[in-house]
């Protein structure tokens, strides 16, 4: 709870320069020193100061590749690096400083290899600005290098083989090493905001923008650990124009931070003590019980989730930034088409815009045309397998997903089959009331049963309480 407070002690402030030439450059400051910050220690030396700083290269290859030739060598764009690197020395160099060591969760590493980083960084960013800039092939091989990132954090296999080399490198106990070792604070949406601006570049809808903007957009604090996923080009438009900072603005922001709190350390952290997980499966035999911790898991995760996504839209107002909004009532949807139309949307935006519709349209546009359900299955299915795997490479988020994608492609058939039917049963609003509620009961317990395989790592437990809850086994 205090770095919550610090934090919006530090976004009042940066708020009151609404309409200050110190503003942008406040919240980049304020951006680099929070990731840092709040980057959780690892068992391997160091890697929580170098984590935070691979962020930042990331962020500057992914501006360099994407900007415009003319705009590298800008007095803005150069400053901007300067003051970026200028940081990472001063927090490596707080190592030296003992009474006020360290910002980091420990001791950073020797000044000399940051001085190496950052000349690499510099290195590699020149070289990406003479021979890489916006050409298709460095736009592909930077997404894939990303998208290799993601693939060795999110599998566990491949985390402690990465483990295992970080330690040979640091001289530690290679036996030790483990999936868990390597905890990347707020990749997974680094990664989607790289991505998005690796792929707009392809398709010519980036706008240029100066390397101070390109960065505070990726590594933005507020939305840097939980989201939600912005679009950049929204997000600079609120970067230069911000709300005034009033007395109104600064309610609807602390409405939005007291209501996440609630909701989190309330509500998600109450529904905690009772909500199902891998230890209590096992242990409860009485079916009404297990539904009753399923039910609970339901609405904490959703407490949990929507909690965090208030409070950095609240302080987003703070800032005069709006953040888009990320949960909509789901669980009162009436069919599961609109409950992800209202749940965790910034993603399910993203996977429609850069995965799904692009997938369709080539389904489409083949010489001999698949039959149209046939499209729509395959595109559904493998877009919430891929949302699925976002969480985690591991068989169970793999079939929640498909538990999604076969549950929303049989909705859409259902749609279909009751198209005919639906005027008359507007013309009844009794019935019409009766199908909304049972509408809202079907999909509230279809995602709820999801959550099983969604909680639960091993799908054979998994299914073994799918089975107990319907007092079977």
């Amino acid at each position: 709870m205090l770095p919550l407070i610090i934090i919006i002690g530090l976004t009042l402030v940066i708020g009151l320069l609404t309409h200050s030439r110190w503003r942008s450059w406040s919240l980049l400051v304020a951006s680099i020193l929070v990731i840092y910050w709040l980057q959780p220690s690892t068992p391997i030396r160091h890697l929580d100061f170098w984590l935070p700083t691979a962020c930042l290269g990331l962020s500057i290859f992914g501006w360099v590749i994407t900007s415009q030739r003319d705009a590298i060598f800008a007095r803005t764009n150069v400053l901007a690096e300067v003051v970026i690197f200028a940081l990472v020395l001063l927090l490596g160099a707080m190592r030296y400083l003992d009474p006020i060591c360290c910002l980091t969760p420990t001791r950073p590493p020797e000044l000399g290899q940051i001085f190496i980083a950052v000349a690499i960084i510099s290195a590699c960013s020149f070289f990406l600005s003479r021979f890489g800039q916006g050409r298709v092939g460095w736009l592909y091989g930077l997404s894939i290098l990303i998208l290799g990132f993601f693939v060795i954090l999110k599998s566990e296999p491949l985390a402690r083989l990465a483990s295992m080399g970080l330690r040979s490198i640091n001289a530690q106990s290679v036996s030790l090493a483990t999936g868990l070792d390597i905890r990347w604070l707020g990749f997974s949406y680094v990664a989607f905001r790289l991505l998005h601006t690796l792929r707009d570049r392809l398709s010519g809808r980036l706008p240029g923008m100066t390397l101070q903007e390109y960065v505070i957009y990726v590594i933005f604090y507020p939305a840097f650990t939980a989201g939600p996923i912005d679009r950049i080009q929204r997000f600079v438009v609120d970067l230069h124009q911000p709300e005034k900072f009033s007395a109104e603005r600064a309610l609807q922001g602390g409405r939005r931070i007291l209501m996440g709190i609630f909701s989190k350390f309330v509500l998600a952290d109450g529904l905690a003590l009772l909500a199902l997980n891998s230890i209590n499966a096992d242990q409860v035999i009485s079916t009404g019980w297990l539904w009753i911790m399923l039910y609970a898991y339901a609405m904490r995760i959703y407490f949990d989730f929507s909690g965090y996504t208030n409070i950095a839209i609240g302080l987003g107002h703070l800032l005069g930034i709006q953040l888009p909004e990320n949960f909509e009532r789901p669980y009162l949807k009436t069919n599961l088409t609109l409950f992800w139309n209202s749940w965790h949307m910034t993603l399910a935006n993203w996977f429609r815009a850069y995965f799904f519709n692009p997938l369709t349209r080539a389904l489409r546009s083949r010489p001999k045309s698949l039959p149209f359900p046939f499209i729509i299955f395959i595109g559904q299915l493998s877009t919430f397998i891929l949302i699925g795997l976002w969480h985690g490479i591991s068989w169970n988020f793999a079939i929640w997903g498909a538990w999604h994608g076969l549950g929303l492609f049989i909705h859409n058939r259902w749609s279909e089959l009751m198209r005919s039917k639906s005027l008359s049963i507007e013309a009844h609003p009794r019935l019409k009331g009766l199908v909304s509620v049972m509408g809202v009961v079907i999909t509230f317990n279809y995602v709820s049963l999801g959550w099983v395989w969604f909680v639960l790592s091993k799908p054979d437990q998994s299914w073994k309480t799918l089975l107990k809850l319907f007092g079977v086994g």
